[in-house]
Order: structure tokens, then sequence, then C-alpha cells
């Protein structure tokens, strides 16, 4: 099932992808598919502008913020169908303010309970993104060869953290939190660094 996140952040990437969230009969519904003729595989998305009620499928009634971590949001949006008509929901001018700012809301709670990056070590990563994002404009190889040099770097790390942390038997809930990410995924950091 293809989920389309609405919305991403570089401090938690995929662990906190966010999304508008389809509500309908007071639930989530399952998946729509799209059928593309015969062969075995049939697309499907659970992304909210797919439930337009054509062909078949479910007609949103509400939105609410969801987030990829498996939080969902408390206040739910109503759509107007007397305004949307009979347009395709992408081609609806749908108003997404309401659940961006609930799902913004809960990254501050994620935010304020992550370990905070002292204040020198964000100056320069900001200064690394700005310099590479001009370099890849005036020179796209060396950003690459920069980008694979980080990504090394950035292993190494990981893998010297996760052992300090494994040796020290700090729990995976823990480090989820100190990330700013889920559980399963803080887990896998232990392991990296048994791999080296």
């Amino acid at each position: 099932m293809l989920v389309d996140w609405d919305w991403w952040t570089v401090d938690f990437g995929d662990a906190h992808a966010g999304v508008a969230g389809v509500l309908v009969g007071g639930g989530e519904p399952g998946p729509v598919y799209f059928d593309v003729g015969s062969g075995s595989d049939v697309p499907s998305t659970s992304h909210w502008s797919a439930y337009d009620g054509r062909a078949g499928r479910p007609r949103v009634e509400a939105l609410r913020a969801a987030c990829a971590c498996g939080w969902r949001g408390v206040a739910e949006y109503p759509l107007d169908w007397a305004m949307i008509g009979d347009r395709p929901l992408y081609e609806a001018d749908v108003d997404l303010t309401g659940p961006l700012a609930d799902w913004n809301a809960h990254l501050s709670l994620v935010r304020d309970k992550a370990v905070p990056l002292p204040e020198p070590l964000t100056a320069l990563l900001v200064e690394i993104t700005e310099r590479l994002t001009a370099t890849t404009a005036d020179a796209p190889l060396a950003a690459l060869r920069a980008a694979s040099v980080l990504e090394r770097i950035a292993v190494r790390v990981v893998r010297d953290a996760a052992g300090t942390l494994a040796a020290d038997e700090v729990s995976g809930e823990t480090v989820a939190t100190g990330l700013g990410t889920t559980r399963s995924r803080a887990l896998v950091l232990p392991l990296s660094a048994q791999d080296s």
C-alpha cells in the first residue's frame, strides 16, 4: 500500500512524516484500490485525495492529522462537499491548515522530549546544509562526493554512539524518545553497532 506523506521534516524524517488522515463513518477506512486492468499488481493508496467517492471508493467525511508514528489528531475537519462539488479532491481547494497545525503541535511535543543538540552543532549542521545546497547548484558532482563523505562519517558515528548506548544498557524506549523516533527504529541502532 502506498502512503503519500504530505509533510516531512529533516529533524525526524520518515519516523514522523505527516498526512491529512481520512475519516469515513467515524473511522479510518482501508486503502483504496485502482483498477488498472488485468495483472496481479493492484495499486492502492491511503492518501486523503483518493477518497472522493468515485469508482466505488469511499467518500471522505472529515480529515484529521495523522503521523507515521501512529499518532492521530483529535480534532476533525469536515469537508464541505457542497463547495467541492463533482471535482476530484486533488483539484478542489481543500483546506489542510487544521490538520497541518495539529501535526506541527505533535512534532513540538516530540521535539520537546528529544535530546537537544548543542547550539554549535546545530549551527554547523545549518551551515553544512546551506553549503551543500549551494554546491549542488554550482557543482553537483562535488556535492555528491561531499554527501558521500558525510554518509560515511554518519555511519561511523552511529556505530560508535550505538555501541556506547548498548554497553551502558540504555533502553530502546529511552533511545527512541531521545532521538524523536519510534522504538523499533531505535532498536536497530544497537544492532548496527554489533555488525561493526
